[in-house]
Order: structure tokens, then C-alpha cells, then sequence
């Protein structure tokens, strides 16, 4: 798994539908990427949702060495989606790795298309996150059609799944499992390989994926 995670592009794309675990990745993604020795940037582009996003975890980065770039009002009770001109450089910066938390859905990619021309001049990887179990995304048609209209608002093209499928609290190993058939049918779709299937760090048995940590 380590090699995966270690051997993706400078600048990483995380998008998908609303609740899938966008966050939740993105920041678990730039912890290991720091133990890993990189050089970790966290861009904020979720100017949808105020409620869940990367600049909710300043603290832990601060802490662990982790650069975070958010929006001017993140944090506040404006929700203005202002958007600094360091993301551009540090998309540019060949000594960065640079994480996006692209806002759910075409909608949130809106945001993301701005930097399209540097994304493609620097190179990317574009991460599809996907949940099985959220209610718009229960099937691998239904999920498509969402990656559909993100590409076409960023007009960027995907380059990884991630298997985020989990029922919160509640989720099992059974329940993991039981994504398996999802899984296959949407990369047959969509051509596009499984970078990893994440799991609570507290369900792990000693299983090829890609660990959750949720004691932030």
C-alpha cells in the first residue's frame, strides 16, 4: 500500500460525491506522505460546505509540519469562497507535494477548474473517492455519472478510485467486503484503477489498505 500512496504525482486531486470522505482522506493521506518524508501542502478548495474541511484540522498539521492553504473566510462565520494566490505557487513548486480537498461534486470542482492549466503543466492525480453506501452513490451507474460532471467541471481527468465505503460508526469488515462486486463493476466502467480501500485504523487485521484514523 505504501508504495501506492508514495508513488502518486506532486499534486493530488481528491473529489467526489458530498460525504464521501473527502476530508477524512485528504488529511489521513498528508500524515502518511509526511512519515513518508515529503514535503506536505493542504490546499482548502472546499468552498461549498463550511461545515467539513481540512482547515478544521490547522492544529494537527501545525503540529506534524504540515503546511495548510485554505480560503481567506475559512473558519469564520463568512463562507466567501476567496481563494489565495499561494495555491498557484506551491502547485508550481517542485519541492511540494500538494494536496487539493476539491469541494463535493461539479459544483465544488468549479473551483478546482481555475488551476487547470497548472495542474496539467505540473502534472496531477486525480483521486475519485466513492461510498457505496451514500444514498446518491448506491450504485456504480449512479457514481459515474457523478465523475461525469466533475470532469466536466474541472475539466481534468481522473486517475484513480478510492474505495471509501463505510457506514460510519457502525461499519464492518462484512460491510467492506460486501463492496466488492461495486468496486469491479465501476472500474470496468470507468477504466480507472483502485489506488486503495480505506478502513477505520480500528478494523484493520492486518489487511492490505489503507488505514482511517478518526481520534483527531
Amino acid at each position: 500500500m505504501i508504495h501506492k500512496i508514495q508513488n502518486l504525482k506532486k499534486n493530488i486531486v481528491i473529489t467526489g460525491h458530498y460525504g464521501s470522505g473527502k476530508t477524512c482522506f485528504a488529511v489521513n493521506l498528508a500524515l502518511a506522505l509526511k512519515e513518508l518524508h515529503k514535503d506536505v501542502v493542504v490546499v482548502d478548495l472546499d468552498t461549498v460546505n463550511p461545515y467539513f474541511r481540512t482547515a478544521d484540522y490547522s492544529d494537527i498539521f501545525k503540529e506534524k509540519g504540515i503546511e495548510l492553504i485554505s480560503p481567506i473566510f475559512a473558519n469564520t462565520n463568512l463562507d466567501i469562497p476567496a481563494l489565495t494566490a499561494n495555491i498557484e505557487a506551491v502547485l508550481q513548486n517542485k519541492d511540494k507535494t500538494v494536496i487539493l480537498d476539491v469541494g463535493g461534486d461539479d459544483a465544488g470542482a468549479i473551483a478546482l477548474g481555475r488551476y487547470n492549466s497548472i495542474l496539467k503543466e505540473q502534472g496531477y492525480d486525480f483521486i475519485y473517492m466513492f461510498n457505496k453506501y451514500r444514498y446518491l452513490t448506491k450504485t456504480p451507474h449512479e457514481a459515474v455519472e457523478l465523475l461525469k460532471d466533475i470532469e466536466q467541471a474541472s475539466r481534468l481527468n481522473p486517475t484513480y478510485l478510492v474505495n471509501n465505503s463505510n457506514l460510519g460508526v457502525e461499519t464492518t469488515l462484512e460491510d467492506l467486503e460486501q463492496t466488492n462486486e461495486y468496486t469491479k463493476q465501476l472500474k470496468d466502467i470507468t477504466q480507472l484503477p483502485l489506488l486503495c480501500t480505506c478502513i477505520r485504523s480500528d478494523l484493520n487485521n492486518n489487511l492490505d489498505l489503507f488505514e482511517i484514523k478518526t481520534i483527531f
